[in-house]
């Protein structure tokens, strides 16, 4: 469960009569709530409307920050696939196969969807192509993909994906921090970082 503050501040509760300052407060206790600096020192003022029947007494408050605190443990093992909006799949498939070298997974069902697709290999997981409508304007997206919604791929050698980068003419930006990590776009204007590890 999410917290909306860090474990030393604090934000004003206000009930009927008596306000209350209590720690951080998971985001499902609140119903609508509003956000706003107030002042220069960036003191953060959370107001909200609770439920109608809910009261906010000190043991409503005290049970539910217990309950942040809480391991939150249902089985997690890995991402599964990511799924990624495209106009055309045979122009995508040429830059996810013929230049990325990503493979498809045939034993995915592509045939049982409403709209056509593919699933290519990225180590133990995939990428999943789905041709369909894409919400996301192609153009006025940031230069640089980590300023942007992206795909984060592991590789061995950014060095190497350069060089394929270069010769097929596809731009791309390096890490801006100077650690081993390219970004690019595939035909969509989906953002792609490649970052190098050891392992």
């Amino acid at each position: 469960m999410a917290s909306l503050v860090g474990p030393s501040a604090a934000i004003s509760v206000k009930h009927k009569v008596n306000p209350l300052r209590i720690g951080p407060i998971s985001t499902n206790s609140l119903s609508p709530f509003y956000h706003s600096i107030v002042g220069s020192n960036k003191f953060h003022e959370l107001s909200f409307k609770t439920k109608s029947k809910l009261s906010v007494e000190a043991d409503v408050v005290e049970k539910e920050a217990r309950h942040v605190n809480e391991k939150i443990d249902y089985g997690v093992v890995s991402v599964h696939h990511v799924g990624v909006l495209c106009e055309n799949l045979e122009r995508s498939l040429e830059f996810y196969q013929g230049i990325l070298g990503l493979e498809i997974n045939e034993a995915r069902p592509h045939d049982k969807l409403p709209y056509r697709g593919a699933w290519l290999w990225v180590g133990s997981e995939m990428i999943h192509l789905m041709e369909l409508p894409n919400p996301d304007p192609l153009t006025g997206r940031p230069q640089h993909g980590g300023r942007d919604r992206h795909t984060c791929i592991a590789i061995r050698d950014v060095s190497k994906l350069k060089a394929i980068l270069d010769k097929a003419g596809i731009p791309y930006t390096l890490s801006r921090s100077g650690r081993p990590a390219i970004f690019t776009r595939d035909p969509d204007a989906n953002a792609l970082e490649f970052t190098q590890v050891d392992n």
